[in-house]
């Protein structure tokens, strides 16, 4: 069965990702794709304005629309998306928690499925720290992210994904961004550390350190297509769910 997506934030970095992986794809087919700066052409798809969004969405039908944009737009077209009856993935970040609550009221009316990060290898690495966390009991953890030079957001979406799986783990602990001048370490506390360079597609690095040794869990991905080909394969298979809120994870069980 082919999917047919449209792509929010398709002048983005993402949304380009997301367009170019598509085309590789038998199962997918790009319905159509809007950015808030349109008139360009992605892989040959049209970018229209994402203004026309609702009536779009409306007279091409897509299956689902697949959101990397920004809180503000992911919010408003997870509104509109459920107005439509379409559903809605996304994989934007730095949405607070009113944000949270927004694409929620959205599930109740079409599949929305969220990811802060939709690469299998990070899902990989959720796994491990929440294992290596309470096996670890009293360690020192500290935890390092990288990203390109213009993403804006910080600490990233997956940093603070994994630092609720630590806190699932052991217990909430007191984090502390970035350390200056006298700063002695608290014992429970997780260190987060967030670097900006270049174009890099992400790093992410959770160092578990006591009793003399040291153990470092670290992922990185090194390209874009890593995360559109995981927001493609939760497009195609949330495309027949029923209205609800769903979870990567849930993806690659």
């Amino acid at each position: 069965m082919t999917v047919t997506v449209g792509v929010a934030g398709a002048t983005g970095r993402m949304g380009e990702a997301v367009i170019a992986a598509a085309a590789d794809r038998d199962d997918i087919n790009v319905a159509l794709a809007v950015s808030r700066s349109p008139g360009a052409h992605v892989e040959g798809v049209e970018v229209e304005d994402a203004a026309d969004l609702p009536g779009l969405l409306e007279r091409r039908t897509p299956d689902v629309l697949v959101d990397f944009t920004g809180p503000a737009a992911c919010i408003e077209y997870a509104a509109t998306c459920a107005d439509a009856g379409v559903a809605f993935v996304s994989g934007t970040t730095g949405l607070s928690e009113g944000g949270f609550d927004a694409l929620h009221e959205a599930a109740a009316d079409v599949p929305v499925l969220y990811a802060s990060n939709f690469s299998r290898g990070i899902a990989a690495l959720r796994r491990a720290v929440r294992e290596a966390v309470p096996a670890l009991d009293g360690y020192d953890i500290e935890l390092t992210e990288t990203h390109h030079n213009a993403k804006r957001d910080a600490p990233s979406g997956t940093a603070l994904t994994l630092l609720d799986d630590i806190d699932d783990a052991r217990g909430e602990s007191p984090r502390v961004h970035g350390r200056e001048g006298e700063a002695p370490r608290d014992e429970r506390e997780i260190g987060v550390h967030a670097r900006r360079a270049g174009d890099i597609a992400g790093e992410h690095e959770v160092l578990l350190a006591g009793n003399h040794e040291s153990l470092s869990l670290t992922h990185r991905a090194g390209s874009r297509g890593v995360f559109a080909a995981g927001a493609l394969d939760a497009a195609a298979w949330v495309a027949d769910r029923d209205a609800g809120w769903y979870d990567f994870t849930e993806v690659l069980e």
